[in-house]
């Protein structure tokens, strides 16, 4: 026994591995497995082992919400040291399943504020109600100087509208309407924001 001790001593000492056999390769294996079917990650930050989040990465579910860019203009802030040009951004959101949202935001550049817009209009997401593919009552909504009227129409009508209007509707998923700007302001903001506080108006019968 003293012999077998010292022996063994003497092989760490050398840095000898001993060569696992078949079965412990096999078990090594299925401990691997076992930890990958409970999301259990081999090299995780640092190449230490960890678990894999559910919804992060490759994991995050895909949403089908659909964004469009509505309006871009350049906006000027005059300071004692000058002008500050930026740009401001309007975004429509929509998953064309009754949940339609609108995001402003400005930014340095255009790809900042078209991204700020458009996580915005990702947060601030309402439910439109919609009846057989159409608005279930007549609406009309006013905010600062642009009134818009809403009209329900039958099936195979189509969007009836234009601008603004006629984007945040296919984006809501509304395919039959008629609308009418009663005002004369053509500023595609104020329309926009006249359209949501429409749908917003909506209840079903």
């Amino acid at each position: 026994m003293a012999e077998d001790i010292i022996k063994e001593e003497v092989k760490k000492q050398d840095g000898f591995t001993p060569i696992p056999t078949d079965e412990q390769s096999a078990q090594k294996e299925e401990k691997l497995a076992g930890g990958q079917k409970q999301g259990f990650r081999p090299g995780g930050r640092g190449g230490r082992p960890g678990f894999r989040k559910p919804g992060f990465g490759k994991d995050r579910p895909k949403d089908d919400i659909q964004t469009k860019l509505l309006d871009l203009a350049r906006v000027t802030r005059v300071t004692g040291g000058g002008k500050r040009l930026r740009f401001r951004a309007v975004v429509i959101a929509g998953d064309k399943k009754g949940r339609i949202g609108i995001g402003i935001d400005k930014g340095r550049d255009v790809s900042q504020a078209v991204d700020k817009a458009t996580r915005m209009a990702r947060k601030s997401l309402v439910t439109v109600v919609i009846v057989n593919d159409t608005i279930p009552h007549e609406v009309e909504a006013k905010v600062g100087p642009s009134v818009i009227l809403l009209k329900p129409q039958m099936k195979g009508r189509g969007l009836v509208a234009g601008g603004a209007v006629r984007m945040i509707c296919d984006l809501a998923g509304i395919k039959n309407i008629s609308s009418k700007i009663l005002s004369g302001s053509k500023n595609k903001l104020n329309n926009a924001r006249a359209t949501m506080e429409a749908l917003r108006k909506l209840r079903a019968k």
